[in-house]
Protein backbone atom coordinates (compact mmCIF):
# COMPACT_ATOMS: atom_id res chain seq x y z
CA UNK A 1 0.00 0.00 0.00
CA UNK A 2 0.97 3.35 -0.96
CA UNK A 3 1.63 6.13 1.69
CA UNK A 4 -0.86 8.91 1.22
CA UNK A 5 1.17 11.51 3.30
CA UNK A 6 5.41 11.08 3.80
CA UNK A 7 6.72 13.52 6.53
CA UNK A 8 10.35 13.80 6.72
CA UNK A 9 12.35 15.43 9.06
CA UNK A 10 9.47 17.93 9.63
CA UNK A 11 10.61 21.22 11.99
CA UNK A 12 8.50 23.69 13.29
CA UNK A 13 9.99 26.70 15.61
CA UNK A 14 8.35 29.75 17.11
CA UNK A 15 10.31 33.08 17.51
CA UNK A 16 9.99 34.19 21.53
CA UNK A 17 11.81 36.95 23.79
CA UNK A 18 13.71 34.10 24.99
CA UNK A 19 15.01 32.20 22.27
CA UNK A 20 13.36 29.71 19.43
CA UNK A 21 10.53 27.44 20.52
CA UNK A 22 11.14 23.78 19.22
CA UNK A 23 7.36 22.62 18.94
CA UNK A 24 7.67 20.23 16.10
CA UNK A 25 11.37 18.99 15.84
CA UNK A 26 12.62 16.29 13.50
CA UNK A 27 9.62 14.33 13.00
CA UNK A 28 9.38 11.56 10.28
CA UNK A 29 6.28 9.44 9.53
CA UNK A 30 4.17 7.71 6.58
CA UNK A 31 0.45 7.42 6.59
CA UNK A 32 -1.86 4.92 4.27
CA UNK A 33 -4.11 5.93 2.29
CA UNK A 34 -7.31 4.90 3.96
CA UNK A 35 -5.82 4.58 7.18
CA UNK A 36 -5.92 6.71 10.92
CA UNK A 37 -2.75 7.60 12.52
CA UNK A 38 -3.38 8.59 16.02
CA UNK A 39 -1.17 11.22 17.84
CA UNK A 40 -1.06 11.49 21.51
CA UNK A 41 1.17 13.16 24.57
CA UNK A 42 0.31 15.55 26.93
CA UNK A 43 -0.35 19.53 26.33
CA UNK A 44 2.41 21.47 24.85
CA UNK A 45 3.98 18.65 23.15
CA UNK A 46 3.24 19.98 19.65
CA UNK A 47 0.38 17.75 18.46
CA UNK A 48 -2.17 20.43 16.97
CA UNK A 49 1.47 22.45 15.60
CA UNK A 50 2.59 18.88 13.44
CA UNK A 51 -1.13 19.14 12.28
CA UNK A 52 -1.20 22.30 11.53
CA UNK A 53 1.56 22.65 9.33
CA UNK A 54 1.10 19.29 7.58
CA UNK A 55 -2.20 21.14 5.84
CA UNK A 56 -0.08 24.46 5.40
CA UNK A 57 -2.12 26.62 8.01
CA UNK A 58 1.22 27.32 9.79
CA UNK A 59 4.81 26.99 7.57
CA UNK A 60 6.94 24.63 7.98
CA UNK A 61 10.92 25.68 9.46
CA UNK A 62 12.39 22.99 7.88
CA UNK A 63 11.84 19.44 6.51
CA UNK A 64 9.33 17.59 3.53
CA UNK A 65 5.85 16.71 3.63
CA UNK A 66 5.10 14.68 0.41
CA UNK A 67 1.22 14.48 -0.38
CA UNK A 68 0.60 11.80 -2.85
CA UNK A 69 4.25 12.09 -3.96
CA UNK A 70 4.38 16.27 -4.08
CA UNK A 71 6.43 18.62 -1.94
CA UNK A 72 3.75 20.40 0.08
CA UNK A 73 6.82 22.75 1.09
CA UNK A 74 7.55 25.62 -0.99
CA UNK A 75 4.41 25.39 -2.74
CA UNK A 76 3.34 28.42 -4.71
CA UNK A 77 -0.13 30.29 -2.99
CA UNK A 78 -2.06 29.11 -5.59
CA UNK A 79 -0.82 25.41 -5.87
CA UNK A 80 -1.68 25.85 -1.41
CA UNK A 81 -5.00 26.55 -2.39
CA UNK A 82 -5.37 23.69 -4.77
CA UNK A 83 -4.11 21.37 -2.39
CA UNK A 84 -6.58 22.48 0.22
CA UNK A 85 -9.55 20.64 -1.54
CA UNK A 86 -7.81 17.40 -0.43
CA UNK A 87 -6.50 18.35 3.09
CA UNK A 88 -8.79 19.94 5.40
CA UNK A 89 -8.79 19.91 9.19
CA UNK A 90 -11.62 19.63 11.81
CA UNK A 91 -10.79 21.97 14.92
CA UNK A 92 -10.86 21.10 18.41
CA UNK A 93 -13.87 23.93 19.59
CA UNK A 94 -17.08 23.30 17.47
CA UNK A 95 -17.77 27.25 18.20
CA UNK A 96 -14.85 29.07 18.16
CA UNK A 97 -14.09 27.26 14.79
CA UNK A 98 -17.63 28.69 13.10
CA UNK A 99 -18.28 32.42 12.22
CA UNK A 100 -21.39 33.29 14.59
CA UNK A 101 -22.72 35.15 11.79
CA UNK A 102 -23.32 32.63 9.09
CA UNK A 103 -26.14 30.39 9.16
CA UNK A 104 -25.67 26.52 8.89
CA UNK A 105 -25.90 26.53 5.28
CA UNK A 106 -24.16 29.39 4.70
CA UNK A 107 -21.14 27.84 6.76
CA UNK A 108 -21.15 24.42 4.59
CA UNK A 109 -21.39 26.12 1.96
CA UNK A 110 -19.02 28.40 2.26
CA UNK A 111 -15.83 26.38 0.52
CA UNK A 112 -18.00 25.17 -2.48
CA UNK A 113 -18.10 29.24 -2.87
CA UNK A 114 -14.72 29.87 -2.90
CA UNK A 115 -13.82 27.10 -5.13
CA UNK A 116 -16.92 27.82 -7.57
CA UNK A 117 -17.52 23.69 -7.34
CA UNK A 118 -21.62 24.30 -8.09
CA UNK A 119 -22.96 25.84 -11.38
CA UNK A 120 -25.45 27.49 -9.95
CA UNK A 121 -27.68 28.44 -6.38
CA UNK A 122 -29.99 25.63 -6.78
CA UNK A 123 -27.07 22.74 -7.61
CA UNK A 124 -25.47 24.82 -4.17
CA UNK A 125 -28.27 24.48 -1.71
CA UNK A 126 -28.89 21.06 -3.12
CA UNK A 127 -24.90 20.02 -2.36
CA UNK A 128 -25.39 21.60 1.14
CA UNK A 129 -28.65 19.62 2.29
CA UNK A 130 -26.58 16.45 0.43
CA UNK A 131 -23.42 17.04 3.16
CA UNK A 132 -26.02 17.83 6.12
CA UNK A 133 -27.74 14.26 5.43
CA UNK A 134 -24.22 13.03 5.41
CA UNK A 135 -23.47 13.87 8.66
CA UNK A 136 -26.93 13.65 10.41
CA UNK A 137 -28.54 17.24 10.46
CA UNK A 138 -31.87 17.80 9.88
CA UNK A 139 -32.87 20.07 6.78
CA UNK A 140 -34.78 22.50 9.43
CA UNK A 141 -31.17 23.68 11.11
CA UNK A 142 -30.26 25.40 7.56
CA UNK A 143 -31.32 28.72 8.83
CA UNK A 144 -29.95 28.32 12.88
CA UNK A 145 -26.72 29.86 14.26
CA UNK A 146 -24.08 28.22 15.80
CA UNK A 147 -25.22 29.77 18.65
CA UNK A 148 -28.87 27.60 18.68
CA UNK A 149 -27.23 24.35 18.62
CA UNK A 150 -25.28 22.13 20.98
CA UNK A 151 -22.15 20.97 21.08
CA UNK A 152 -22.56 17.69 18.63
CA UNK A 153 -24.35 19.41 16.11
CA UNK A 154 -21.99 22.54 15.85
CA UNK A 155 -19.10 19.62 15.24
CA UNK A 156 -21.31 18.14 12.20
CA UNK A 157 -21.53 21.53 11.00
CA UNK A 158 -17.56 21.62 10.89
CA UNK A 159 -17.30 17.96 9.55
CA UNK A 160 -19.39 18.79 6.88
CA UNK A 161 -17.87 21.54 5.93
CA UNK A 162 -14.83 19.55 6.06
CA UNK A 163 -16.21 16.78 3.34
CA UNK A 164 -17.68 19.37 1.30
CA UNK A 165 -15.05 19.07 -1.11
CA UNK A 166 -14.16 16.09 -1.03
CA UNK A 167 -10.75 15.48 0.44
CA UNK A 168 -8.82 12.90 1.01
CA UNK A 169 -7.05 13.54 3.79
CA UNK A 170 -8.11 15.29 7.36
CA UNK A 171 -6.53 16.34 9.95
CA UNK A 172 -8.93 15.90 13.02
CA UNK A 173 -7.31 18.07 15.93
CA UNK A 174 -9.07 16.85 19.30
CA UNK A 175 -12.75 16.89 17.40
CA UNK A 176 -14.56 15.45 20.03
CA UNK A 177 -12.71 16.37 23.66
CA UNK A 178 -15.28 19.36 24.37
CA UNK A 179 -18.30 17.21 23.68
CA UNK A 180 -20.28 14.99 26.31
CA UNK A 181 -19.37 11.47 26.28
CA UNK A 182 -22.50 9.92 24.76
CA UNK A 183 -22.21 12.65 21.92
CA UNK A 184 -18.60 11.68 21.49
CA UNK A 185 -19.66 8.08 20.51
CA UNK A 186 -21.70 9.73 18.13
CA UNK A 187 -19.32 11.68 16.05
CA UNK A 188 -16.99 8.59 16.72
CA UNK A 189 -18.77 6.10 14.83
CA UNK A 190 -20.11 9.16 12.32
CA UNK A 191 -15.99 9.63 10.96
CA UNK A 192 -15.26 5.87 11.00
CA UNK A 193 -18.69 5.39 8.84
CA UNK A 194 -17.56 8.03 6.73
CA UNK A 195 -14.19 6.69 6.61
CA UNK A 196 -15.33 3.58 5.14
CA UNK A 197 -17.72 4.85 2.45
CA UNK A 198 -15.03 7.65 1.24
CA UNK A 199 -12.13 5.69 1.97
CA UNK A 200 -10.42 8.67 4.38
CA UNK A 201 -7.19 9.27 5.66
CA UNK A 202 -7.23 11.03 9.46
CA UNK A 203 -4.50 12.24 11.25
CA UNK A 204 -6.70 11.94 14.58
CA UNK A 205 -5.46 14.08 17.44
CA UNK A 206 -6.40 13.59 21.36
CA UNK A 207 -5.60 12.69 25.11
CA UNK A 208 -7.92 10.66 25.32
CA UNK A 209 -6.33 7.15 25.17
CA UNK A 210 -9.38 5.32 25.15
CA UNK A 211 -10.57 7.27 22.11
CA UNK A 212 -7.39 6.80 19.90
CA UNK A 213 -7.18 3.04 20.72
CA UNK A 214 -10.83 2.87 19.33
CA UNK A 215 -10.21 4.57 15.94
CA UNK A 216 -6.52 4.82 15.40
CA UNK A 217 -4.81 1.62 12.85
CA UNK A 218 -1.61 2.67 14.41
CA UNK A 219 -0.50 5.45 17.24
CA UNK A 220 2.15 7.84 17.44
CA UNK A 221 3.16 9.13 20.60
CA UNK A 222 5.11 12.51 20.97
CA UNK A 223 6.75 14.61 24.01
CA UNK A 224 8.05 18.10 23.78
CA UNK A 225 7.98 18.25 19.81
CA UNK A 226 9.21 14.86 19.31
CA UNK A 227 8.39 11.45 18.52
CA UNK A 228 9.52 8.84 21.08
CA UNK A 229 7.12 5.79 19.46
CA UNK A 230 4.92 4.97 16.37
CA UNK A 231 3.77 1.39 16.30
CA UNK A 232 0.55 -0.31 15.46
CA UNK A 233 -1.93 0.53 17.80
CA UNK A 234 -2.71 -3.24 19.00
CA UNK A 235 1.63 -3.38 19.64
CA UNK A 236 1.54 -0.33 21.93
CA UNK A 237 -1.75 -1.72 23.89
CA UNK A 238 0.20 -4.93 24.61
CA UNK A 239 4.04 -4.34 24.56
CA UNK A 240 5.36 -0.55 24.87
CA UNK A 241 8.58 0.76 25.14
CA UNK A 242 9.11 3.89 26.31
CA UNK A 243 8.67 4.99 29.83
CA UNK A 244 6.52 7.63 28.80
CA UNK A 245 4.47 5.50 26.80
CA UNK A 246 4.04 3.56 29.99
CA UNK A 247 3.22 6.33 31.93
CA UNK A 248 0.76 7.51 29.69
CA UNK A 249 -1.00 4.14 29.56
CA UNK A 250 -1.11 3.67 33.60
CA UNK A 251 -3.10 6.50 33.70
CA UNK A 252 -5.77 5.09 31.58
CA UNK A 253 -8.91 4.36 33.98
CA UNK A 254 -10.22 1.02 34.25
CA UNK A 255 -14.30 0.96 34.96
CA UNK A 256 -14.39 -1.64 37.59
CA UNK A 257 -14.94 -1.45 41.36
CA UNK A 258 -12.25 -2.81 43.38
CA UNK A 259 -9.50 -3.08 40.87
CA UNK A 260 -6.33 -1.29 41.49
CA UNK A 261 -4.44 -0.15 38.62
CA UNK A 262 -0.26 0.59 39.20
CA UNK A 263 -0.08 4.17 38.05
CA UNK A 264 3.13 6.14 37.05
CA UNK A 265 3.81 8.83 38.37
CA UNK A 266 6.27 11.37 36.62
CA UNK A 267 8.24 13.70 38.70
CA UNK A 268 11.08 16.03 37.95
CA UNK A 269 11.07 19.45 35.98
CA UNK A 270 9.81 19.00 32.36
CA UNK A 271 12.14 20.60 30.28
CA UNK A 272 12.09 23.70 28.22
CA UNK A 273 10.84 23.56 24.48
CA UNK A 274 12.53 26.57 23.98
CA UNK A 275 16.89 26.44 22.97
CA UNK A 276 16.40 22.73 24.68
CA UNK A 277 19.25 21.32 25.90
CA UNK A 278 21.09 18.38 24.15
CA UNK A 279 20.29 15.05 24.93
CA UNK A 280 16.85 13.29 25.68
CA UNK A 281 14.11 15.98 26.55
CA UNK A 282 12.57 13.29 29.22
CA UNK A 283 15.53 12.58 30.68
CA UNK A 284 14.78 14.55 33.78
CA UNK A 285 10.98 13.07 34.39
CA UNK A 286 12.57 9.18 33.71
CA UNK A 287 13.48 6.76 36.16
CA UNK A 288 15.48 5.01 33.70
CA UNK A 289 17.98 7.98 33.02
CA UNK A 290 21.54 7.73 32.39
CA UNK A 291 24.64 9.71 32.24
CA UNK A 292 24.55 9.80 28.81
CA UNK A 293 20.72 10.33 28.05
CA UNK A 294 21.82 14.41 29.23
CA UNK A 295 23.98 14.44 26.63
CA UNK A 296 22.79 12.27 23.80
CA UNK A 297 19.71 12.50 21.77
CA UNK A 298 18.29 9.02 21.33
CA UNK A 299 17.75 8.00 17.72
CA UNK A 300 14.84 6.50 16.60
CA UNK A 301 15.02 2.63 15.88
CA UNK A 302 12.56 0.18 14.61
CA UNK A 303 13.02 -2.60 17.45
CA UNK A 304 10.07 -4.61 15.95
CA UNK A 305 8.20 -4.89 12.44
CA UNK A 306 6.43 -1.03 12.41
CA UNK A 307 7.70 -0.37 15.84
CA UNK A 308 10.04 2.64 16.27
CA UNK A 309 10.73 4.17 19.57
CA UNK A 310 13.27 6.68 20.61
CA UNK A 311 15.32 5.78 23.97
CA UNK A 312 18.44 4.67 25.58
CA UNK A 313 16.77 2.81 28.31
CA UNK A 314 14.98 0.45 25.52
CA UNK A 315 18.74 -0.07 24.49
CA UNK A 316 20.22 -0.95 27.58
CA UNK A 317 17.55 -3.78 28.20
CA UNK A 318 18.84 -5.63 24.84
CA UNK A 319 15.40 -5.34 22.73
CA UNK A 320 17.59 -4.35 20.12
Amino acid sequence: MSALLEVKNLKKYFKTPRGMLHAVDDVSFDLNSGKTLGVVGESGCGKSTLGRVLINLLEATDGEIFFEGNNVIGMKKKQIKDLRQYMQIIFQDPYSSLDPRMSVSEIIAEPLRIYEVCKSNDELKKRVQELMKIVGLTERLANAYPHELDGGRRQRIGIARALALNPKFIVCDEPVSALDVSIQAQILNLMQDLQKERGLTYLFITHNLSVVKHISDDIMVMYLGNMVEKCNTKALFKRNFHPYTKALLSAIPIPQIGIEKRRILLEGEISSPINPKPGCRFASRCIYAKERCNSEQPVLREILADHFVACHYVESINIL
